[in-house]
């Protein structure tokens, strides 16, 4: 152990009587613990709701969706599914169509979307199956009627049940059928079944119907708008959205991530937590102030030892960094004491739920908390630099003593 190590544990730890001094260190370390405790415990749950967010809206969402944005795309969508072979993180895809309808049921409407997806694919794609509350999951006919699955949110608002008829209005030809007083273009649906994604969006609005019923009510015929496909890994989205459409290259189709569906819910969320950080990181910054008092009055109380130091040949390198080192012991004390009371709140949320929700009111009935390695690093690298920085001035200041001034009268 070098001495400046040795000394600055001395000063700090060794036992001696409580003054002022020792006072503004111990509430230093509260300070630094209490900061980096309460900086981890928000940031465990802005990672618990961005997780658990993130988990409702991909619920139903592809990871990545090839689409076109222009007539022109209509003819070449089919040809890039020959690229989705050379992905090994590809697991499964599905062609979509996709539009706005008006739906009936007795007195009731409902302007909503129609989406037909492939039965097959599409479970593997939207995971719909094991989201069914009532009913089956079942797209093909019964009776040579079509079936659609409906959200628990439009099924309330509709008064449907599972085998009740809906009847979908298409606003296609609707030109033909105000100037040619023609109906327009109608087909009655059975619902086969009734789903619950915890994502509005979807549970008031969408209904899921076969391929072809949808191309047919939608007057696409035997066109797609797209493919909306599931991967192995969900952080793999970004790499596998840049290397298609690379591959792809060309403006009337679009390659779009789960990322960029609700990119401005998502660009909020990283505001608010690093808001947050910030925020709370004044309070370690508070108490890293203390730190600078403490040692500069420190180093006034030691000028004499600073002085005998520096006659036995003490460098004026060996005296800053004995002070500094004396302020970094602070900062780790109060770090790794405030990362385990942080550590133990998250626990004792995830495994008692000291923080209950209402679950009628919420879609929760706990307060979300994820715990990440990177945020223990991160505040406590924060919190440790902090210090540092505090103790530079008195470690400055005390190098700077006359030895001379300092022994003179011993």
């Amino acid at each position: 152990m070098k001495f400046e190590t040795f000394i600055a544990k001395r000063y700090l730890l060794a036992k001696h009587k409580v003054n002022f001094i020792s006072i503004i260190s111990i509430l230093s370390i509260a300070g630094i613990t209490i900061g980096v405790a309460a900086l981890i415990v928000v940031l465990s749950v802005f990672n618990g709701f961005s997780s658990l967010v993130t988990s409702y809206l991909v619920n139903f969402d592809p990871q990545l969706r090839i689409e076109t944005a222009t007539a022109e795309g209509y003819e070449k969508l089919p040809p890039v599914k020959q690229l989705f072979k050379e992905f090994d993180e590809i697991t499964a895809y599905t062609p979509f169509v996709s539009g706005k309808v008006l739906a009936l049921q007795g007195k009731l409407n409902k302007v909503v979307s129609v989406k037909g997806i492939d039965q097959q694919n599409g479970e593997s794609v939207y995971g719909i199956e094991k989201n069914i509350l009532y009913g089956k999951f079942d797209l093909s006919r019964k009776a040579g009627t079509p079936q659609v699955i409906i959200g628990l949110q439009l099924a309330d608002r509709m008064q449907a049940l599972i085998g009740d008829t809906i009847t979908i209005v298409s606003p296609v030809g609707l030109e033909k059928v105000l100037s040619q007083l023609s109906m327009p273009v109608t087909q009655k649906f059975l619902v086969s079944g009734i789903y619950q994604s915890n994502n509005n969006d979807y549970d008031a609005f969408y209904i899921f119907t076969s391929l072809e019923e949808a191309q047919k009510v939608l007057g696409m015929y035997d066109k797609i708008q797209g493919y909306d496909i599931r991967l192995k890994n969900i952080n793999m989205s970004n790499p596998v959205k840049e290397k298609l459409s690379g591959m792809i290259n060309d403006k009337s189709l679009t390659v779009n991530s789960w990322y960029d569906f609700h990119k401005s819910l998502y660009s909020v969320m990283k505001i608010e937590r690093w808001a947050a950080y910030i925020i709370l990181s004044l309070i370690i910054a508070v108490a890293t102030f203390n730190i600078l008092g403490s040692l500069t009055m420190s180093v006034i109380e030691k000028k004499r030892d600073i002085g005998i130091l520096t006659s036995l040949g003490a460098t004026e390198k060996s005296i800053r960094r004995i002070f500094i080192l004396e302020g970094l012991l602070i900062g780790i004390i109060g770090t790794v004491l405030g990362s385990l009371l942080g550590y133990l709140i998250c626990m004792m949320q995830i495994y008692f739920n000291i923080y209950p929700l209402d679950p009628l009111q919420y879609k929760f009935n706990s307060l979300p908390v994820e715990l990440r390695i990177w945020d223990f690093f991160a505040v406590g690298a924060a919190s440790i630099l902090l210090s540092f920085l505090a103790s530079l001035y008195p470690a400055k200041k005390a190098a700077k003593v006359n030895p001379l001034e300092a022994i003179k009268w011993e």
